[in-house]
């Protein structure tokens, strides 16, 4: 079986990352990831649909305070 990249869905999610962080009123990723205590990098690979963990999606929606259902919702 080949392995599968999923580009498509990994930049729904980082679409819908974005749309969430500035919906919370940060413009700048950088300032997001450190006022929440992530790694200011990794974030940015968040946001440009990069590969992740599971761990790390649920993390950055404790944060918004949403869960996988309503962050996946009309997807």
């Amino acid at each position: 079986m080949q392995k599968e990249n999923f580009i498509k869905e990994r930049e729904a999610v980082a679409v819908r990352l974005k749309e969430l962080r500035i919906k919370a009123g940060y413009t700048s990723y950088e300032t997001f990831a450190i006022e929440n205590g992530l790694p200011r990098k990794n974030y940015w690979r968040l946001e440009k649909g990069e590969n992740f963990t599971i761990n790390t999606l649920i993390r950055i929606l404790k944060i918004h305070g949403i869960s996988l259902g309503d962050f996946f919702k009309g997807m």
